[in-house]
């Protein structure tokens, strides 16, 4: 016989819970006074109303620690606001059966997985951490600085970078007790930041198309690559967001946050890697190896697929301007199960590897597909234009780059993308800019300020997929990552909105 579990009447009292219902209560009022919406036409917003689904998103996110139910909240008030109820033909569908959505899925979720999975049968990853600890780590220090610097090496793209650092540098951070919220932090800060520093990639030529004859400084698109280039010291999110990762990396902070303070103080003593509440991104499928007592791991296991990623990926930019992304997972993933047949695997257990990799990012899969359908949803309210149309009234010049930088925080924490907001936010903080002052180097700190804004909001959203990955690369869970980050990002923000001031005074 069966006992059922009655809950403790002083558990529906909990303030969160509270919070929550009052949240889609007062949501759910808000709609029913506004009555039966409609779809805006393209370029347009509906107010304030086109900000609730992101709103209630983050809002739930933080209540409840649960981005999913957050996610599927903010969908379900996004069709509610524009009639649209059949949610998987109106939103669901049109993200997860697009091309970018397709490119994630295949190659950073199961290309990852698969590899990873593999991993635990090789014992690639393992034999590495033993390799860097016996030669470049030698404690909680070195094994942070060694996660910054290979974050540092990885930065050419932000979700790949995040992929990659981390799943180099865990089996060695996990080693020497660095807990999982560090060491995501020092993978996702030095991630979008140093791409948008070091930009070696596809960044510059991406917004050279978006500005690009929105003033008279960008005639071309080589125009405006040169003036990305000559715009880098600007950036200074970028540059005070890496340092300042770095400094934590060194332990130099002085301060890192009440929470990540706990996190640091509970990994060093008990050994624990994530909070007693967290639920990491990467599943068991990723962490537990199950090397035959046949097979010999080396570390060829790692460096044969890793360099086939990098090598792929990455050189063919520096060669002839193309970006193999798609083709240097897919060629890693090959290389690993094709050496691990040479070393005498059998095929049948090198498939289970791979297969046994991508059931464990199932759940990553899920969010990301909820955010890619929440981003449709954003996109089709008009939510960035919003946020642009609400905050660039008429401003004097002096306080144009840190409200520009603020306006680009917001956007892309609400829509979880960087890219998405240049696309918005670059043709019309040009035309302003170059409207106040028309001096150049009054453009490049606006210029600046837009890409630092973006790249925190990015950063920082729960509901970015370079969060979202670098949380499941790191095995950390979402939201204890985004609330030990934020803190430090904050911090770093705050620092370049007063610095861009600053320079816009002495111009």
């Amino acid at each position: 016989m069966t006992t059922a579990t009655v809950e403790q009447p002083g558990r529906l009292l909990d303030p969160r819970r509270l919070i929550f219902l009052l949240v889609i209560g007062l949501v759910l009022a808000g709609l029913a006074a506004a009555g039966p919406g409609e779809m805006p036409a393209e370029g347009t917003h509906i107010g304030f109303l086109s900000l609730l689904p992101a709103l209630v998103t983050v809002v739930i996110a933080f209540l409840l620690r649960n981005v999913i139910i957050a996610l599927f909240a903010g969908i379900a008030v996004g069709g509610a606001l524009t009639s649209q109820w059949n949610l998987l033909d109106a939103y669901i569908l049109p993200a997860i059966g697009s091309s970018s959505f397709a490119i994630v899925l295949v190659v950073y979720l199961w290309a990852l997985g698969g590899l990873l999975g593999l991993w635990t049968r090789t014992g690639g990853a393992q034999a590495f951490a033993t390799w860097a600890g016996e030669r470049i780590v030698r404690g909680p220090r070195t094994a942070r600085v060694f996660t910054w610097m290979v974050g540092m090496l990885f930065h050419q793209g932000g979700t790949i970078s995040t992929i990659l650092a981390g799943t180099t540098v865990r089996p060695v951070t996990d080693a020497h007790r660095i807990s999982h919220e560090e060491v995501t932090y020092l993978v996702d800060s030095t991630a979008s930041p140093a791409a948008t520093v070091i930009p070696f990639n596809a960044w510059p030529l991406y917004v050279a198309g978006l500005v690009l004859g929105t003033i008279p400084l960008f005639p071309t698109e080589e125009a405006g690559i040169t003036f990305f280039f000559t715009s880098l010291p600007f950036n200074f999110y970028g540059i005070f967001a890496i340092t300042m990762t770095l400094l934590f990396a060194l332990g130099w902070l002085p301060w890192v946050g009440r929470r990540m303070s706990a996190a640091i103080e509970r990994s060093r003593t008990t050994g624990a890697l994530n909070g007693p509440d967290a639920t990491p991104l990467a599943a068991e499928e990723l962490t537990q190896l199950r090397v035959s007592e046949s097979y010999r791991p080396g570390l060829i296991d790692f460096l044969a697929p890793m360099g086939t990623l990098i090598g792929v990926a990455i050189i063919p930019f520096f060669l002839v301007g193309n970006v193999w992304i798609v083709e240097a997972f897919g060629l890693a993933v090959l290389v690993a199960i094709g050496l691990a047949i040479l070393k005498g695997m059998a095929p049948s257990e090198a498939m289970e590897g791979f297969i046994d990799g991508c059931k464990g990012v199932t759940i990553g899969a899920l969010i990301l597909g909820l955010a890619f359908t929440l981003g449709q949803v954003s996109g089709s309210l008009g939510t960035a234009i919003y946020i642009v149309d609400a905050t660039t009234g008429v401003l004097p010049p002096v306080l144009l780059p840190a409200v520009l930088m603020l306006v680009c925080m917001v956007v892309a924490f609400s829509i979880g993308s960087s890219w998405g907001t240049y696309a918005v936010v670059f043709p019309l903080a040009m035309p302003l800019a170059f409207a106040l002052n028309p001096d150049p180097l009054y453009v490049q700190i606006c210029f600046g300020a837009v890409l630092g804004g973006a790249v925190f909001g990015d950063q920082c959203s729960p509901i970015s997929d370079t969060t979202i990955l670098s949380s499941l690369a790191c095995g950390a869970d979402v939201m204890d990552h985004v609330l030990t980050q934020i803190p430090l990002a904050l911090t770093a923000a705050g620092i370049a909105a007063v610095v861009s001031t600053l320079a816009v005074l002495l111009i």
